[in-house]
């Protein structure tokens, strides 16, 4: 009897855990729609500057040979915390740049990501005049662009399987 109810007991926290995941989900895609609403879904806004690497990037150039992940945080933000670690795993292996909105001078930035870290090429917006032009108003928030496109807007704490998926579908 006591493994037919520890079956039942595992039967019901696996219900359980599923119901969840998918009131979390249905929560997070609101959640998505409401803050970007506002945010135009069709062609990006330009987005170009040399990198800390001396490298010329233009993020609508690159978008046309493969999906370019921009990444729209800040060094005060709470949930880029999350969210930012991700963001430098996923930089190793796809095109990606961060913009950091009002997180101070460029070596103020440089030195706090180098204390994390962070392994992505990053765009200092130190006015965020950037972030006004993408019309972001939540930290973080990530693009996927494919071809000049915007393909896919995320914002708050998502996960590395979140950004992949997001990826691939702008494949």
């Amino acid at each position: 009897m006591s493994s037919t109810k520890q079956r039942r007991t595992f039967r019901y926290w696996l219900i359980q855990i599923v119901q969840m995941v998918l009131i979390v989900t249905v929560i997070s895609i609101v959640m998505d729609w409401y803050r970007t609403k506002d945010i135009p879904k069709q062609e990006a806004p330009p987005l170009s500057s040399v990198l800390s690497d001396g490298e010329y990037f233009d993020a609508i150039a690159q978008s046309h040979e493969q999906p370019v992940v921009v990444y729209f945080w800040a060094t005060w933000c709470p949930a880029c915390k999350f969210v930012s670690p991700s963001v430098s795993w996923l930089s190793d292996d796809y095109a990606l740049v961060g913009v950091s909105g009002s997180s101070g001078p460029n070596e103020r930035v440089a030195q706090f990501m180098r204390a994390k870290e962070y392994r992505f090429e990053n765009i200092n917006d130190p006015s965020s005049d950037i972030m006004r032009e993408w019309k972001i108003s939540v930290t973080p928030t990530i693009y996927i662009l494919r071809n000049g496109e915007v393909t896919s807007i995320t914002t708050g704490i998502t996960t590395p399987i979140g950004i992949l998926a997001r990826i691939w579908l702008a494949r």
